[in-house]
Order: C-alpha cells, then structure tokens, then sequence
C-alpha cells in the first residue's frame, strides 16, 4: 500500500468516525455544588426582586469569583443588550466650598486640596458643554453642584431648571446630583424634565459615620424618596477604598436592593484619592473586590444600570472589559469628571469597537418586557420636547 492510498485511508476513517455518548451522565456538574442556590434561582428568574435578605447578598457577594461572574453575565444578558454601553459626560456645574466633611471630596471648605471655589457656571456655558458631549457620543449629561443641600437657593434652582430643559429638548438624558433636596424641589425638577436624580448613599450604614458626620444616612434615603416619589428615577450607588471591608459593601448592596424600587442607575466607584482630604494616601481598593461588586448588584438588580464611575481611568482596557462582560453597562466619560480625570471620548469610542460593543442609544433600556416600548415612548417625548424648544427658541 502506498503511503499516499494510506493516508487517504486515515483521512476517511478520521471523517467517518462516530463518537459515543456519555452514559449516565450526572444532572449537574460537580461545580454547580460551589454556587449557592440563591444564585442558581436568580439566574432563571423572569423578574427583579426586592426581598432580599442580608444573608442572601452575602451568598452571592461570596460565591468564587469565576462562577459569580459567570452567574452575572447570564443574568445580564437576559435583561439588557450586552454589547450596548451607555456613554455618560458629567459637568461640575458649581465647583469647590462645601460645607460638608465628605473625607473623600476634593470640593470640601474643610480640606486644603488646592481646588478653588466657583460660581454657577453661567447657563449657556453648561448647554455648550451638553452639545460637545452629545456630538461626541454620550446620550447622558450629568451636573453636579458643591453643596450640602438646596435650601434657599431658588435662582440656582430656576437656572438648574433651565439647563435641565435645555439639555433634555437636545434628545438626551439629563441628570443632576445637588445634595439634599425635598418634595417640592424634586417635582419642580420633574416638571422641567429631569430625568433622573444622583445621591449616593457611598457606604454601608455602619461603616458610614467614619465617612461623613455633616449629613445622615437617614437624609440620605430621605432624599432618595423624594425622587422616586416625584417620579424621577433614582441613581443611587457607592463608593469603593473608604476603608470599608467587604461586610460593608454586601451591606450597601442589600440596602440599595431592598429599597421600595430598585435604582434606575446603580454607580459604583473607586475611591480616588485626593491629596489633602482625610482619605487622600490610601491606595485604591483591589479589583477583585470592584468586579465581586458590580457583579453582584448586576444579579440582586438585574434590570438596573450599573454605572463603572469614578476611579475607571485606572483600570486597564481588560480589566474594564471584564467589568461589562460581569454586567457593568454604562461609563462616564469626557474631559473630567467633576475634578477628577476622566477616560475620553475617542478613547472609549476606540475601546467600544475591539472589543465589540457599542454606545447606547438616549432612553434605550434593551431587555425583557415592555422596555423597549416604554423606551420608545420617552423618546418619542424627548423629540416632541426638543421641538417645542426649538419652535420657541
């Protein structure tokens, strides 16, 4: 035989050959023993839950980080488009002279960080601004004022109103974060078309006094029920470095999940340390303990926005990346981010296409149900409204 005719000979066999089937096998891998069952639930529930119970947060939180992430990621893409990434720009809009003791913030009167204090930025220079950021990619304008709350400042409030206006008739999302506000500040916001509404609670409620003394965490959630219940949606998140250990973090998770309605939008930062604030020399909180978070508020909210936020600029591309594989879905990006360096636009832009993804469109919310229906309706609003303004402008 020849050694061409043998050779063709093991090719057909190779082509022809059958293979068996494994006979009994198990129900389920042995690996499945390693993931709790809170978790295996939760990968095939159809809808949020809002009665979770501390113990539970803490199964997930603690499950081995490549089964956690792979829980999260299946649960993602249930509920949202994976490859979709919202593009946020965030403005300070009033920067510096504070009068709270935040021990992270570069904008405290308390802290000598070299940062100085400034006026409202006139209105059309933050409309400016919201334009750049809309022609560069980003569907979301954030802006953030320096003070403890917005008792008494009724032309900030008529000027923040304005900007609000003018941002949402250009079709984008708008968001403000201000402090404290109460009932009749929040609806005067919704009415001038704010859609949505910042206000960490940064930490768990136990860890929290070694954070802030000038504000409570029970102002806080105060705050935050007077945006739900005007009918602005809540973003709502933490940040991570304080010097918080992980009990802390499942418990800003469990308090955040349990509220009345899940957040819209759940931030979840990096401490970034600011020379000359309390907090300033610490180092920043180790990446595993950032990707446990984001995956585990991806599983215990699954259909809210989990915004990768301050400290992202850090993190290498991979490491970015396998925080939206784990269920992250939206980023700020820009010039700045109130006083810290922000990733760009171009940059991000260039990220989004190696690795497939892509930016999210204004009031775009892919997933189960109604969403794409409802995020058809605000859109459809939005152009209504940038019309109106428009035609009286």
């Amino acid at each position: 035989m020849t050694a061409l005719r043998a050779h063709s000979l093991r090719t057909i066999a190779l082509r022809t050959r059958s293979y068996g089937t494994v006979q009994n096998p198990p129900t389920s891998p042995p690996w499945m023993s390693k993931i709790p069952p809170v978790l295996q639930e939760a990968t095939t529930a159809t809808a949020p839950r809002m009665n979770w119970t501390r113990e539970e947060v803490k199964q997930i939180y603690e499950t081995p980080l490549s089964l956690l992430t792979y829980a999260s990621s299946t649960i993602h893409r249930a509920h949202h488009d994976p490859s979709a990434i919202q593009m946020c720009t965030l403005m300070n809009i009033k920067t510096g002279g504070c009068s709270e003791d935040c021990s992270y913030c570069a904008q405290s009167s308390r802290y000598n960080t070299g940062l100085k204090a400034t006026k409202m930025s006139p209105v059309e220079d933050v409309l400016t601004a919201a334009r750049n950021a809309k022609a560069n990619g980003s569907t979301r304008f954030c802006m953030g004022a320096a003070w403890r709350d917005m008792r008494g400042r009724k032309t900030s409030l008529k000027n923040i109103k304005e900007m609000v206006s003018g941002v949402r008739g250009m079709g984008m999302e708008v968001c403000v974060t201000l402090g404290m506000i109460d009932e009749h500040q929040a609806k005067e916001l919704k009415d001038a078309g704010l859609t949505a509404y910042n206000h960490n609670l940064d930490t768990s409620r136990e860890y929290y006094p070694n954070v802030i003394t000038t504000r409570s965490y029970d102002e806080r959630l105060k705050t935050l029920g007077y945006v739900r219940d005007a009918g602005i949606n809540v973003c709502s998140g933490g940040i991570l470095g304080l010097g918080e250990e992980d009990v802390d973090r499942i418990s800003l998770l469990h308090t955040v999940s349990s509220l009345p309605a899940h957040p819209e939008s759940f931030p979840v930062n990096a401490l970034v340390p600011i020379p000359g604030t309390p907090l300033g020399n610490r180092k920043m909180v180790p990446f595993e303990k950032l990707l446990r978070t984001i995956a585990t508020a991806r599983v215990v909210m699954p259909a809210t926005i989990v915004r990768l936020a301050a400290g992202r600029i850090s993190l290498s591309e991979e490491q970015q990346v396998q925080c939206f594989l784990a269920g992250a879905n939206a980023v700020f990006t820009g010039e700045k981010m109130l006083t810290t360096d922000c990733n760009g636009w171009e940059e991000d832009r260039a990220m989004f296409e190696r690795w497939g993804f892509y930016p999210m469109g204004s009031f775009e919310r892919p997933g189960a149900g109604g969403a794409a229906e409802a995020a058809q309706g605000m859109k459809t609003e939005t152009e209504a409204e940038g019309a109106r303004v428009e035609a009286t402008s």
